[in-house]
Parts: structure tokens; sequence; C-alpha cells
């Protein structure tokens, strides 16, 4: 048996000896969540300076079913505040740019590298959430609130999005903004022929880690687990 198909079969009989250890309704309502989730669309939060404005982002993403959010630190760290979150951290994916006193360009490098097409939300560009192409893995990515996005950002992007506005005021809290758009351009992707579920492996990678999520002491679980095969 070939190594990544001896991988594959022990994450499979990991997931259903795990599965004895929660309840039929928190499988069933797992299964059905991760036929919702996505990576076709991500979201990137550049040096977000409040934190409950991003916990509230982590929120919308678990609502709306996008799986990755990217963080970028360069001078704000996050952390996360269980109070808006609700508990919607455990069930994403959330990767963390810090280790360069600039992270943006290292992240929006990577995402590029995945073939995600770059968009910076802006209320400064003319291109609406109706007119944006999604036909391609999407990243949007949203700036602090204090300065916006960074110069670097402005310039990997691919594209701009923005929220028409009709008021006096010109800004939204990036919250809003990240719940608007999600839920506009998820709508869109559910209602296109584009194929923006997570492939099979993916599906089962997080199951796994949902699982993990879902028990109390799982590491002694899968070590008993490991330790019965060998």
């Amino acid at each position: 048996m070939k190594d990544a198909e001896k991988i594959n079969n022990n994450i499979k009989e990991l997931i259903q000896y795990l599965e004895k250890f929660v309840t039929k309704e928190r499988i069933e309502k797992i299964n059905t969540v991760l036929e919702s989730r996505t990576r076709h669309l991500t979201v990137v939060l550049e040096d977000i300076y409040q934190p409950h404005n991003a916990s509230a982002v982590m929120r919308s993403c678990d609502v709306f079913g996008i799986q990755d959010v990217h963080v970028i630190e360069n001078e704000n760290e996050y952390t996360v505040n269980p109070d808006i979150v609700l508990g919607s951290t455990k069930w994403l994916n959330i990767i963390k740019y810090n280790e360069q006193p600039h992270n943006s360009k290292s992240c929006l490098l990577q995402l590029k590298k995945e073939n995600y097409k770059i968009i910076a939300a802006s209320p400064y560009k003319n291109n609406s959430l109706e007119e944006l192409s999604i036909d391609n893995k999407t990243a949007i990515i949203f700036g602090t609130e204090m300065r916006g996005l960074s110069d670097i950002a402005y310039e990997m992007a691919d594209d701009f999005v923005k929220i028409p506005m009709y008021g006096f005021t010109q800004s939204l809290n990036v919250s809003v903004s990240a719940a608007i758009c999600l839920y506009q351009l998820t709508n869109r992707i559910r209602k296109s022929n584009i194929d923006w579920k997570l492939k099979p492996y993916e599906i089962e990678k997080t199951k796994l880690q949902w699982l993990k999520n879902s028990i109390k002491n799982s590491h002694m679980l899968i070590d008993e687990f490991f330790k019965n095969k060998s």
C-alpha cells in the first residue's frame, strides 16, 4: 500500500472511531456544514486594529461558509474575542502572517501561488459586488479601520470592489463591510455552475479536525486509537 493511501485510510478509520464519542446530531450538523463550506472564496484581514472587529469578521466567515481566513499582523496582533466569535473560530482555518516586519507581501504572494485573484475592498474604486468576476478563486482583502489598505495591498491587487453608499458617511465598519461582501458573493457562487465546494480530501481533513474540536481530551482518544492499531 502506498504511503498516501495508508495515511488516507488512517484518517477515514480515525474519523469513524471518533464519531463514536459525539452525538448523532453533532455528526449530522458537521456533515451538513461541510457541504456548504468553500475555499473558492477566502478573506484576508490586513493589520486590523480592533480585535472585536476582526472577531466579528471571523463569525461572518463561519456563517457564510468561508473555511480559510488569512490574518496579516504587521503592527497589530489579532487575539480572539470570545464574546463576539461565539466559538466560530473552532470551525475555521486561521492562517497568520507575522514573521516579518511587513507581512502583507508574503501573504498575497502565497495566495497568488495558490491561484487566488486578489480583490482589494476599497471605497475609492468603482467596481461593484455585482460586477466582480468570481469565476476564479478569489481572496478579498480588508484593511485596518484607521488607515485602510496598505500601498502593497493596492499594488498587488488584481482588482477592486466597493460597496455602494448613498449617505453623507462614505465608510463602513470593516466587519459590516465583510459581512455584506460575503453575503452577496457566497450567494452568487451557490447559484452558479462554479465548482466551489471542498474537495473530498479537504472534507475528510476538516471533518477530522472538527471532531477533535468537539471532543474533550480528544488527543487521548487518538493516542489510544493508534496504540491499538500498532
